[in-house]
């Protein structure tokens, strides 16, 4: 197809035409893009060279960066892993399907929830699932809990939780319901493998694909090749360390210096292997209408420090967390911008001009209606999407939400640094709030649904991008208009997802 019906196109799509019209045009002259999501895990907004990194070397994603369309505003559904998976997937910001935390217990992904590949396969779409899945147990040694192939996955191999046998030589894959065993070779080379197989050999070629790869790196545990680390072994990334932002969270004051080759070293073997996978799709002939999306599932980690382990406790894991946030505030399982800004670069030539940035905000969960705009699907009737079909984000474009963004994250824990549970976006402000405080005696769940937001912070993003100057006591009337909306969208998901939750353990 050529790149002016591609416009003409995409054009049709941001003026409004109604579905009809477009499904019309697309028998005709449009074929349905290849979709690829490639989801890094605990990459945050300033680890990647193209986003202002001084130290990480990222040549492959700086180039695939220059070929389409870099976000500045692209945000993850949740701020750590379970919840934002989820979102990615169904659309809904993950407390309506009951992730308020990590994968666990009685918490999954439950088969009543519709996905992508689910969507897709209506339209004739063949699907492919590699890496860290976190939204089931694979192994299904609890529940019956739905894998891959169950959400809508033609082919599948991956593991139920993080590398934490070893990122190298994993043993903890599954293929298509059963067990691999022993793998050689670091998670992400493994995976990049698994899909490029799938590509070449595997798929049914005669048909549209959705690749969804997630990656476990820069997650922990971080050990890459020694040719990766050594790279940054050097007294001028001594020096130029002292430079980077760490979301303005307290770093621990025993020195851990000596591991930041470890986690710069593993971002720029992630970005070997990403770009491995996308020379694959090139050379392959898919290039020109496949839709690439790299992205991170929340902000990155960050070390346990002496005053919140209360002195006594070091994590030789976590000391080797360097992963930054850019000039942003938070980090992993901070509701502030660190915790759930994320790199987000897109790739679609004929339709996405080359060499652009967009400082449109684009999160988690506008990629499902998005790719049902693209595939000419209808949003199914009867379920609560909260996000938008946002292609206008990737053109630097705005679009009208129904609801503005939100964020949560049950930071009960009185620690030195209590946190809020929830950010909101509504324009240029960021409305922040707060739980109450749990007593001690209370139970989680019995505070957690107790309460909504009773202290709130107002933060204009435009002029103040590192949440430093609170205006809540300057602009109460801005405060009082959000905080509305804020606490009702906490209790609809909140409850949308203890709900869902206590019918599907009704229901075992």
């Amino acid at each position: 197809m050529s790149i002016k019906i591609r416009y003409v196109f995409v054009f049709l799509i941001l003026t409004g035409v109604s579905g009809r019209s477009i499904s019309q045009k697309r028998q005709h002259s449009y074929q349905r893009p290849n979709i690829v999501i490639f989801l890094t895990d605990d990459l945050g907004y300033g680890d990647l060279g193209c986003y202002g990194n001084p130290i990480i070397k990222t040549p492959n994603i700086d180039k695939f960066a220059k070929e389409g369309v870099l976000l500045t505003d692209c945000h993850s559904g949740g701020t750590v892993c379970s919840p934002s998976r989820a979102a990615l997937l169904t659309g809904r910001n993950p407390y309506r399907s009951g992730f308020y935390n990590i994968l666990g217990g009685t918490t999954f992904l439950s088969s009543k929830e519709l996905t992508i590949p689910e969507v897709l396969r209506t339209k004739g779409y063949t699907s492919c699932f590699v890496g860290k899945w976190h939204l089931s147990v694979l192994e299904k040694k609890k529940l019956d809990e739905p894998g891959p192939g169950d959400q809508g996955f033609d082919y599948w191999m991956g593991t139920t939780h993080n590398a934490f046998d070893g990122p190298a030589n994993t043993k903890e894959f599954i293929r298509n319901g059963v067990p691999v065993g022993q793998v050689n070779g670091w998670f992400c080379d493994v995976i990049v493998d698994e899909a490029e197989s799938w590509l070449k050999e595997k798929r049914d070629k005669t048909k549209p694909f959705f690749l969804y790869v997630a990656s476990h790196e820069p997650h922990t545990p971080i050990s890459p090749p020694k040719n990766y680390s050594d790279i940054y072994d050097t007294a001028e990334v001594d020096s130029l360390e002292k430079t980077v932002h760490y979301g303005y969270v307290r770093r621990p004051r025993r020195d851990i210096s000596v591991n930041k080759k470890e986690y710069y070293g593993t971002v720029t073997q992630l970005d070997h292997a990403f770009g491995r996978l996308v020379n694959t799709i090139d050379s392959l002939g898919l290039r020109d209408n496949t839709l690439i999306f790299i992205t991170s599932d929340n902000g990155p980690e960050n070390p346990v420090t002496l005053e919140e382990s209360r002195g006594d406790w070091n994590d030789p894991i976590r000391d080797k967390c360097f992963g930054t946030p850019g000039i942003y505030r938070g980090m992993k399982r901070f509701v502030y911008e660190g915790g759930h800004r994320v790199p987000g670069i897109v790739r679609y030539p004929g339709v996405i001009p080359p060499g652009r940035r967009s400082d449109q905000l684009f999160n988690g969960t506008d990629l499902f209606p998005t790719v049902c705009e693209l595939a000419g699907i209808s949003l199914p009737a009867g379920v609560t999407y909260d996000g938008v079909a946002n292609f206008n984000a990737f053109l630097n474009r705005k679009i009208k939400r129904k609801e503005p963004a939100i964020w949560f994250y049950p930071n009960y824990e009185d620690t030195y640094f209590r946190l809020p549970e929830m950010e909101m976006r509504s324009g240029d402000y960021a409305l922040v709030g707060w739980l109450p405080s749990k007593p001690d005696s209370m139970k989680l769940n019995n505070w957690f649904f107790k309460y909504g937001p009773v202290r709130f912070e107002l933060y204009n993003l435009k002029n103040d991008p590192r949440q430093q100057h609170d205006l809540a006591r300057e602009k109460p009337e801005i405060v009082n208009s959000l905080a509305g909306t804020m606490a009702r969208l906490w209790k609809e998901m909140r409850d949308e997802g203890k709900l869902k939750t206590e019918r599907e353990i009704s229901a075992q």
